[in-house]
């Protein structure tokens, strides 16, 4: 659960480890999702490169509205880094979505990352909240006959 003031609610999340034996299934899961956050490791330019097929993916078959954070992982082990953080900028900045360099391990700006995503995810559906027709039951009612509107 991840409260912000005034509200809860639950966060439910889908881990593949962006392994290909699960890419069918887990494609199935973005119908209906209102967030993505994509994850490579600094160290592996594999899964680096791997983010343009995610992103493909979610564009094709998730919701338009969706908003999506893009995380460069491992930034505890710099000595074994073979991402440069101006690439991620970059890629993000290309998809125009957010990016964090984050240590799962060290739990460095992992909180900030949900926390701009749930921001994003919120503010968007409380537009949508605002959009809705809105009844006056206040209103005086108009006396209707067959042949008038």
């Amino acid at each position: 659960m991840y409260a912000v003031p005034s509200d809860s609610f639950l966060l439910y999340f889908r881990d593949t480890a962006g392994q290909e034996q699960f890419h069918t299934i887990s494609t199935s899961y973005f119908r209906g999702a209102r967030g993505f956050v994509l994850v490579y490791d600094i160290t592996n330019s594999d899964s680096f490169q791997g983010i343009t097929s995610w992103m493909k993916d979610i564009h094709e078959k998730a919701d338009d509205e969706v908003d999506i954070v893009l995380l460069g992982n491992k930034c505890d082990k710099e000595t074994e880094r073979v991402i440069p953080k101006h690439r991620g900028e970059k890629l993000a900045w290309e998809y125009g979505i957010p990016f964090f360099e984050t240590s799962a391990t060290d739990n460095i700006n992992i909180e900030d990352a949900f926390s701009v995503l749930v921001k994003e995810i919120l503010d968007k559906n409380s537009c949508i909240l605002c959009d809705l027709d809105v009844v006056d039951l206040n209103e005086s009612k108009k006396k209707r006959t067959c042949c008038q509107l």
